[in-house]
């Protein structure tokens, strides 16, 4: 396989450049078929790599940036006055063609402007799209979107998303025609409304597309689609809410069994299937969401991301990247104009 090459983004995130750094470290060190740029101070960058085996450090670049954006800036605001971020920077490596992917987990808004307007979408897609892979109750993974990149989306967006949400499913998790719903508020046909019913028309027009009509919020855990789409203002929703539903079941589970000796002896002898349910619904290792539609490769990591969970949308990254998830994008989504006209 050809050597892939990762820009990261050192500095953006919720815990500062240390977690990433030690999710870097790992990825270097585990994914020996990529080189790394790391993008942010050096000052912090370089003692870090120390760590490295001289052979691993060959696979590094350092690409020091005096900049980064804060999590709150405003995106038009980093826009105008943060062209030497780190996060910046890091799309840059990819526009130019000397990074495959890029990573980071700043702040999404800006992440977002910079890459629409670094990257450029790619023909036949009028907007990027946010998408992340969800567990279903059958081991496989469900892939929603859009979470959270565009809050109004009409119909012809929505219809995109599925055809780019089909290639994703199809390359990265290897599922042969992938199941493609429209999340709505029932199943059947009477419900939802106009841009909704629009919208599964187009569906029904692409045969191309594994189409399968609609699903409700109760099934994007139940293995009954690959891929759910939705607007971003409903999807970051259903993300969030999952998302915080997971944290509380496996808060519960640990307060629960070390309540008294008696709960803490079953949790002990319950230990290896406790720690299955936990790897199975921890939202570590579902973090990154992909930026779906640009002419390069974006994904986003969590904010307040451990090292663990950035390490998993580094892994995210590399997948895509040898993928070529959207060279496959930009050639279905060329076929499926063919099919309308």
């Amino acid at each position: 396989m050809p050597s892939l090459t990762i820009a990261l983004d050192i500095m953006g995130g919720d815990h500062g450049p240390h977690v990433i750094l030690d999710a870097s470290l790992r990825a270097i060190i585990s994914l020996d078929q990529c080189h790394f740029i790391l993008c942010g101070d050096q000052s912090i960058i370089q003692p870090a790599l120390i760590q490295l085996t001289e052979s691993a450090r060959e696979r590094v670049i350092v690409e020091h940036c005096d900049q980064c954006v804060e999590m709150d800036e405003k995106p038009t605001q980093a826009l105008r006055t943060k062209k030497r971020s780190s996060m910046r920077k890091a799309l840059a490596l990819v526009a130019d063609g000397q990074a495959d992917a890029c990573v980071s987990a700043g702040n999404t808004g800006a992440l977002m402007a910079m890459a629409y307007l670094m990257l450029k979408t790619l023909p036949g897609i009028d907007r990027p799209a946010l998408v992340s892979a969800m567990p279903t109750a059958s081991h496989h993974r469900v892939f929603l979107l859009d979470l959270g990149a565009n809050v109004n989306c009409d119909s012809e967006a929505l219809f995109q998303y599925g055809v780019m949400g089909s290639v994703l499913a199809e390359q990265t998790a290897k599922i042969t025609s992938p199941r493609v719903a429209l999340l709505n508020v029932g199943e059947e046909e009477i419900k939802g409304n106009a841009q909704v019913k629009y919208t599964d028309q187009l569906f029904k027009n692409a045969k191309s597309i594994n189409y399968i009509g609609y699903v409700e919020g109760d099934d994007i855990f139940t293995d009954v689609a690959d891929v759910v789409v939705t607007d971003g203002f409903t999807g970051n929703i259903a993300l969030k809410a999952s998302e915080g539903l997971a944290k509380l079941v496996i808060n519960e589970v640990k307060r629960v069994s070390q309540q008294n000796w008696y709960s803490r002896i079953l949790a002990k002898v319950s230990l290896p299937i406790l720690k299955s349910i936990y790897n199975r619904v921890n939202p570590d290792q579902y973090n990154g969401a992909s930026l779906l539609g640009l002419r390069g490769i974006v994904v986003k990591s969590h904010g307040n991301a451990t090292a663990d969970a950035f390490y998993y949308a580094i892994k995210q990254a590399c997948n895509e990247a040898e993928m070529q998830v959207p060279e496959k994008i930009k050639t279905r989504i060329e076929q499926v104009l063919l099919e309308q006209h």
